[in-house]
């Protein structure tokens, strides 16, 4: 008996044994060899993109390091589990473990890690920090990988201006997409030897390739002046209910634009898949519109610049005027009048700048157009620049010479609008707007672009004439006395014009809404800011451009002359007839 029980414990013991070895040999082959496996892999090593800051330096744009953490499925699949172990191998198990860590939902992790790929990512611009607390949990199958994310110190700052990146990194809109090759830089390349969970061995690194990060792109844009048009104009379009708004201002000597606003606008590091605002360009560039009254200033330029006129010159303006099979009427009705050409342009009358035009003829007011950048690209050098629409004479009905020269019948951007202004401010001389100062190398070097172009566009008698007749439209007797900066000259010119409908039933009908802007310079005999005024869909709460546009170019002109100490002349303002004796 005593022999036969030793035989059955012996036989006990082999079992045992036995039944351990199958475990080590058989149960878990995948746990135990994965921790020992090694695997030859080329990381990329992402470049860090350029940076994008104003004209003081002040990042806008900036990257910096991050995680992506990724699962592979079938490494996960493979694993076998250790009864006596801490480590978690299967799907659920590993997901319950990541999941509150990354702030997923766990069931979504779950489905990820079941199914069956080679390669998912679990979540990507992830905290370096954060994503080596994933990594420290040594779980099969879930790695990290070095990554880059674009962030905005100042937020919605600009951001229709900078565009944004997707998470690759690319740039979809605006500078990130104009300057993506400049800002992207050139990615490395490291390879090296990883263990089981996705760790370089040190020892194992064959060879390595240091990435060149990308150069730094410096904008024209001033981050206060920015700022504050933005908030200013984010404010009237919400109290004016209008559909969206754009504010420029413009050096007028350099072509640099200061500022460009645009609302409504969206947050650059969260930009959701389809937004409208987001993907369809920097709207004062992008989006065309009928310029309306603000047109007039190339009517006046164009008989200036040929002597039809002169600032005197009387203009019988009737109550009414006919036109082909149009009847033409002012904004506001009156009796027949006797003004001054000045009067004409102070008191926006359409009559008036019509009869002037039909001296002037088709081809000269479109020539004129033409010269002072109807029709063409802006040169900004951003995407979606748009070249409106300028109609050739042969293509004029007859009926265009009564809507052409009012601002009807042709469309523009915002900054084309600008521009004219300015090549006014600027004596006659059109300088080619520009929105970037400098690009910058590694070392912070600067690297200056090219001078934008110019060319002559009028006489600077004729500019000094119109800067001149424009202080009138300012003054108690114009339309836009709301503009007037205290202090100093103001030359400028309200618009208020009927929006054409884009919603398909009733495209090309007017949709009942309107265009309110006011454009001008400041001061007025030397000239040193444009700023340009333009809210869309106006109408339920005010809509004309000196009641709702010239109060916003009073407060950002002001604002800009006091930011950069631009002293008032101290000469007195030419008064001029409005109304003939």
């Amino acid at each position: 008996m005593r022999l036969r029980s030793g035989l059955v414990i012996l036989g006990a013991v082999v079992m045992l044994l036995a039944g351990r070895l199958v475990q080590l040999q058989g149960l878990q082959p995948t746990a135990s060899a994965d921790q020992g496996v090694q695997r030859t892999q080329v990381i990329t090593i992402p470049a860090l993109r350029g940076a994008v800051l104003d004209r003081n330096g002040n990042p806008l744009a900036v990257s910096q390091l991050a995680r992506n953490v990724y699962a592979e499925p079938t490494t996960i699949a493979k694993a076998v589990c250790q009864p006596t172990a801490l480590l978690a191998c299967t799907p659920a198990a590993i997901a319950a473990k990541v999941a509150p860590l990354l702030g997923l939902v766990t069931a979504d992790v779950t489905t990820k890690l079941s199914s069956g790929r080679s390669f998912v990512y679990l979540k990507r611009g992830v905290d370096p920090a954060l994503a080596q607390q994933v990594i420290d949990l040594r779980l099969p199958g879930i790695g990290q990988e070095t990554t880059t994310v674009r962030t905005h110190p100042s937020g919605s700052l600009a951001a229709a201006v900078l565009g944004y990146t997707d998470i690759d990194g690319v740039g979809k809109a605006g500078i990130e997409s104009a300057f993506n090759s400049v800002l992207a830089g050139t990615p490395g390349k490291t390879v090296a030897r990883h263990d089981a969970y996705g760790r370089v061995i040190p020892t194992g690194t064959d060879s390595h390739v240091d990435p060149i990060d990308g150069k730094d792109v410096q904008l024209t844009i001033d981050q206060d002046l920015q700022w504050y048009a933005q908030d200013l104009l984010a404010k009237q379009v919400q109290a004016t209910e209008a559909k969206n708004g754009t504010i420029v201002v413009m050096d007028v000597k350099t072509g640099e634009v200061l500022a460009f606003a645009s609302a409504p606008t969206f947050d650059p590091d969260h930009v959701k898949a389809g937004d409208p605002v987001a993907m369809n360009g920097l709207p004062g560039i992008a989006q065309v519109y009928e310029p309306g009254s603000v047109n007039k200033v190339i009517t006046a330029a164009a008989a200036l610049q040929r002597g039809i006129v002169t600032p005197s010159t009387v203009i019988d303006v009737p109550s009414s005027l006919r036109v082909s099979n149009k009847v033409l009427h002012d904004a506001e009705k009156h009796g027949d009048e006797h003004l001054t050409f000045t009067g004409v342009l102070a008191k926006s009358s359409n009559i008036g700048t019509v009869k002037v035009a039909q001296q002037v003829g088709a081809q000269a007011l479109y020539d004129t157009m033409r010269s002072f950048g109807f029709g063409s690209k802006s040169g900004i050098g951003l995407p979606a620049d748009s070249r409106g629409l300028l109609p050739k004479p042969a293509d004029w009905s007859g009926t265009s010479i009564a809507n052409i020269p009012i601002g009807q019948g042709v469309s523009t951007t915002v900054l084309q609008v600008a521009s004219v202004y300015a090549t006014i401010a600027n004596n006659g001389v059109r300088v080619q707007p520009s929105i970037v100062k400098a690009e910058r190398d590694s070392a912070g070097h600067p690297i200056a672009v090219p001078a934008p172009p110019t060319r002559r566009v009028i006489s600077t008698q004729v500019a000094t004439e119109i800067r001149q007749m424009l202080e009138s439209a300012v003054s108690e007797q114009g339309t836009a006395p709301l503009a007037a900066v205290a202090g100093y000259r103001v030359s400028g010119k309200t618009g208020t014009a009927q929006r054409v409908a884009t919603d398909g039933s009733r495209s090309g009908y007017y949709d009942g809404t309107y265009t309110s802007s006011f454009v001008g310079m400041a001061p007025a005999d030397a000239p040193r800011f444009v700023v340009a005024v333009v809210l869309q869909g106006t109408g339920k709460r005010g809509y004309f451009g000196g009641q709702v546009a010239a109060p916003l170019f009073s407060k950002v002109m002001g604002f800009a002359l006091r930011s950069y100490a631009v002293p008032p002349t101290g000469t007195v303002a030419p008064r001029f007839q409005l109304v003939a004796p």
